[in-house]
């Protein structure tokens, strides 16, 4: 499995999970949309582990290309 996002991605992605999640926790309870906060944990878990399988899917990479040195 090779990293397939870049850096930029990477923060985008911990900040959206994070932010879903904490919806999930903190938001109001008497709505019956906080089940969409818990979809928050797959942005976080790509990003920590730097691969996205749709990503791989679609031939899209956001990883900067590596020298050959």
């Amino acid at each position: 499995m090779q990293t397939n996002m870049g850096t930029i991605d990477r923060v985008l992605r911990i900040v959206v999970g994070l932010g879903l999640i904490a919806f999930a926790f903190l938001g109001p309870a008497d709505i019956g949309w906080k089940w969409v906060g818990y979809i928050g944990f797959v942005p976080l878990a790509t990003a920590l582990i730097g691969w996205c399988p749709a990503y791989t899917l679609l031939g899209i990479s956001t990883c900067p290309a590596k020298s050959a040195s």
